[in-house]
């Protein structure tokens, strides 16, 4: 079980913000200061040239970037050598429910964690939300086949037939 962390700007409500969540129940550690992010973890990034598979196994750490795009453009991306996207998935939280690619920063862990095979710890992160397994019920047959996928261009052809 890869140890989960999140750059937080606190620019969002602590009371709405799925990271700030998972670090009150211990499951996330959060770093304040990008600097603090490790060179060394797979860093999940929408515009990462390489989409997240089974193929980046093993993984030291899972890092999420917690803040606004604005926040991000303005302050840089940390230097991580492992950059990953994740593929096509649906959001299950209430306020982007069935839109793609508006994940919130647990559904992003737990659609990494299912999709390197860590699909236990996947479910311990959503269990503090009482929408969290609709998550996996939204995108089963897609993080299913994701996780089954041999590497980045097969998860690319994967999500075409969900595009």
């Amino acid at each position: 079980m890869p140890p989960l962390f999140a750059y937080r700007d606190n620019s969002c409500d602590p009371k709405k913000c799925t990271a700030a969540k998972l670090a009150r129940y211990g499951l996330v550690t959060i770093f304040p200061r990008l600097a603090q992010v490790h060179r060394s973890t797979l860093l999940l990034d929408p515009t990462a040239e390489y989409a997240l598979s089974p193929a980046d196994l093993p993984v030291r750490s899972i890092t999420a970037m917690d803040c606004s795009w604005k926040v991000l453009e303005a302050a840089g991306k940390p230097p991580v050598k492992r950059r990953r996207a994740l593929p096509f998935l649906l959001a299950a939280n209430p306020v982007n429910f069935g839109r793609p690619f508006r994940l919130t920063t647990v559904e992003a862990f737990a659609a990494a964690l299912f999709i390197l095979g860590a699909q236990d710890q996947a479910t311990e992160v959503l269990r503090p939300f009482s929408w969290g397994i609709r998550f996996f019920e939204v995108n089963e047959e897609p993080l299913t086949r994701y996780a089954a996928a041999a590497d980045s261009t097969e998860i690319i052809a994967i999500q075409q037939d969900y595009l």
